[in-house]
């Protein structure tokens, strides 16, 4: 290890410092009772904790935390813990995606503004894990991500049940007669059962996978469930890791290549991964400089199989997952193929070759060898284009109908999810198999926020019928636990005057994955009436907030970012006012 009392380290600008301003810095950092030997120079290291009871995700970080600070102290540092807000989905309305942009601006001032050395980023629910990521990567000082870990696997009548995927299978469950209130109500205990994140291959999930992908998380840490004990030997290491890399000066630049997103998306489609990986690392490339259009996220799946049999789109819980070897197996097969690049630098100071050579599989269930996967190549995530989405949309096929992925059928339109719900149980609703739900004004400037309403339940009429599935279309998103025919993320949203806007009862739209369009078959002149006929959604919001997000966030296929945010804007020492 490099001399401690070096003088050069950014957070000497703060301790360091001689006269008033130094014994300002120090004084007062001391009434917690540090000594004063630990501001000789040593790596200072911030954990950025969302911790929170408003989010239920991560509320165990707090424990996280310290298992850092042990590795911190262990390796030389000294951990200095602080909160960041924290976005959970399960309670935050309108949505938890209206803040994630807020988020990752206060985790990225939070550290540019402190005297940090490096950071450990603490998250758990959806949207924190990309947030912190970004704002990490904007000011692009040493970093590691832990994620807080899944849950348990879920237990109803002896039989597994996910968190998420559950919640739609027992809504049906109740609204054709299969369950009882009673039931349900009893059933809800059932699917969160310990702390962590939904144990599902839903967004949390996925984006801990993503992260370990990108090579910005230990390997194999994404799948160690909440409460089990090596979700805290891997937070202490990270604690010893981020410490060696303030020594080494490995950033998150030097980490988050092009080369690293190609690995995300393909390790996403292998995963069966949520389709808000797509906006959350199109964002993230936008911070860091690196071009991704979103038909990449389409071009580079197309020869990646799905390996993992994991809810919503197979039988198996993230514990099982973790068993079976976790995220580094999933690599080691993708490597075994050449379909993942072998090169990439991680947060280890190895490269993802070397992170993973001592990588087993354990059985062929959970997790499929490449030669025999669980679902073929071509079905991950598929991206659309047409006169109804001209900058494109996107489609969990592993999680689809395979039916319904070539459909021909009139539209039925809603202004809104809550108009679809208004009416969703009317047994007279206008409505059949071969309808196409159109949800719009569900984008990120619409709602505003993109909430994750796309896959809106089937009219009670047709489940009662034996309808499963029908397909759906919006500009909105969709809970990565979720499952069905939906195209999510249509670009541009109806509330900026894209075609979704146009849209009337009974138009015949057009859906056909295998050759990658949505089309509105309705002809150019009726289109360019009816755009003459639309006007802009009055402005709802004056001030606050939520102006700022209307005003300056971007669309699905740019990572739904802020304008002003893109980029990084680095970690020079801010000014001294002492």
């Amino acid at each position: 290890m490099a001399d401690r009392r070096t003088t050069d380290r950014r957070s000497q600008a703060w301790f360091g410092a001689q006269g008033r301003g130094g014994m300002v810095y120090r004084s007062w950092m001391r009434n917690q009772g540090f000594g004063a030997e630990v501001f000789d120079g040593r790596p200072v290291i911030g954990i950025a904790t969302s911790a929170s009871e408003l989010a239920p995700c991560n509320t165990h970080l707090t424990r996280v935390a310290e298992a850092v600070k042990r590795g911190v102290w262990q390796a030389g540092g000294l951990p200095l813990a602080f909160p960041t807000m924290a976005t959970g989905e399960t309670l935050m309305r309108p949505t938890a995606m209206l803040y994630r942009n807020l988020m990752a601006m206060e985790v990225e001032e939070l550290i540019r503004a402190n005297p940090l050395d490096g950071v450990v980023l603490l998250s758990g629910c959806d949207k924190t894990t990309p947030a912190m990521l970004m704002g990490a990567a904007s000011v692009d000082l040493p970093a590691v991500m832990v994620t807080g870990g899944p849950m348990l696997n879920g237990k109803y009548r002896g039989e597994d049940v996910g968190s998420g995927t559950h919640v739609w299978k027992f809504e049906e469950d109740l609204k054709t007669g299969r369950m009882t209130e009673e039931e349900c109500f009893f059933a809800e205990g059932c699917m969160a059962r310990s702390n962590g994140h939904c144990m599902t291959m839903g967004t949390a999930s996925t984006m801990a996978c993503v992260a370990e992908a990108l090579g910005m998380q230990l390997p194999g840490s994404a799948a160690w469930p909440a409460v089990d004990s090596r979700r805290m030997e891997t937070a202490q290491a990270a604690g010893q890791r981020i410490v060696a890399m303030v020594e080494e000066g490995l950033r998150p630049s030097d980490i988050l290549t092009r080369e690293a997103f190609e690995n995300a998306i393909r390790v996403n489609a292998a995963i069966g991964g949520s389709t808000n990986a797509v906006i959350h690392l199109t964002a993230l490339a936008g911070r860091v400089g690196v071009e991704l259009d979103l038909g990449d996220f389409d071009e580079l799946v197309r020869a990646v199989p799905t390996l993992v049999d994991l809810m919503p789109s197979g039988k198996y819980l993230m514990e099982d997952f973790c068993y079976a070897g976790g995220l580094p197996a999933v690599m080691a097969e993708l490597l075994a193929g050449k379909l993942l690049h072998g090169n990439a630098v991680t947060v280890t100071g190895r490269t993802v070759s070397e992170n993973t050579e001592p990588a087993e599989r354990f059985g062929s269930e959970v997790i499929t060898p490449l030669d025999a996967p669980f679902q073929p190549a071509g079905t991950g995530i598929a991206v659309l284009r047409g006169n109804l989405c001209p900058d494109g949309a996107v489609i969990k096929q592993s999680a689809a109908s395979p039916h319904l992925l070539t459909h021909r059928g009139p539209a039925r339109v809603f202004d809104s999810p809550e108009a679809y719900h208004e009416v969703a149980d009317d047994p007279d609703l206008d409505v059949d198999e071969n309808t196409v739900i159109v949800i719009r004004n569900a984008g990120p400037k619409g709602y505003p926020g993109m909430p994750e309403v796309s896959n809106v339940p089937l009219p009670a009429k047709l489940l009662k019928a034996g309808v499963t599935d029908m397909v759906r279309i919006c500009d909105g998103r969709m809970s990565g636990t979720g499952y069905g025919t939906v195209v999510l993320h249509v670009a541009p949203e109806a509330a900026v005057g894209g075609p979704l806007a146009l849209v009337r009862d009974g138009d015949p739209v057009v859906l056909d994955v295998p050759n990658r369009t949505l089309h509105l078959d309705v002809d150019d002149a009726e289109l360019a009436r009816r755009r003459q006929e639309w006007t802009p959604p009055v402005e709802q919001y004056a001030g606050g907030y939520t102006w700022l997000y209307t005003q300056h966030v971007e669309q699905a296929d740019r990572g739904a970012d802020f304008t002003f945010l893109r980029g990084s804007r680095g970690h020079a020492v801010p000014r001294d006012s002492h």
